[in-house]
């Protein structure tokens, strides 16, 4: 009987947890157009992370998400001047640091696109350091296909999975 009674409370407590657990509902950037080359403007933050308003009224430094196309990882012409933008901050500002959030669609192993965000993350990283960003203010870190802007499967989604999130964690 007493067995029976602790699997009981057990199965309840457990229940109670998750009842109470919160739910994050996270939101898609706003996409402007495929044959623009533009990207949205906003960009999910991490908890404590500094806000683009928070840095400089610079339109390009609102601009924190860059995309990539299918299984690449080099810097789409279209994104050069918005890293410029953030490498002259940096270069301009030595306390600040940036976490380079690297991201890849659904399609392919969860090795491969841990590699694949990754790399996309040191391209955005090599950029930034190219443009006069320190290497000590830049870190990289892969998400792979963990932490999707878009659930749907189809081709418009996989493109704004594909991407690296500047993210500012210092001023």
């Amino acid at each position: 009987m007493k067995t029976t009674t602790r699997v009981m409370l057990a199965a309840l407590l457990c229940t109670a947890a998750v009842a109470c657990s919160k739910k994050v509902k996270e939101e898609a950037p706003v996409d402007t157009g495929p044959s623009t080359g533009t990207v949205a403007p906003t960009a999910p933050t991490a908890a404590g992370a500094y806000t683009p308003a928070d840095l400089d009224s610079d339109a390009c430094l609102r601009q924190r998400v860059v995309y990539f196309d299918l299984d690449q990882d080099s810097l789409r012409p279209e994104f050069q001047a918005i890293v410029s933008c953030h490498a002259k901050y940096l270069r301009d500002r030595t306390s600040s640091r940036i976490s380079l959030e690297g991201h890849a669609d659904e399609r392919g192993s969860r090795e491969y696109n841990q590699g694949l965000g990754e790399r996309r993350g040191n391209g955005v990283s090599s950029a930034l350091q190219a443009n006069g960003g320190s290497a000590a203010q830049l870190a990289v870190v892969s998400y792979g296909e963990e932490r999707p802007v878009c659930t749907e499967s189809n081709e418009d989604c996989w493109a704004r999975n594909r991407r690296v999130e500047i993210i500012y964690t210092a001023r």
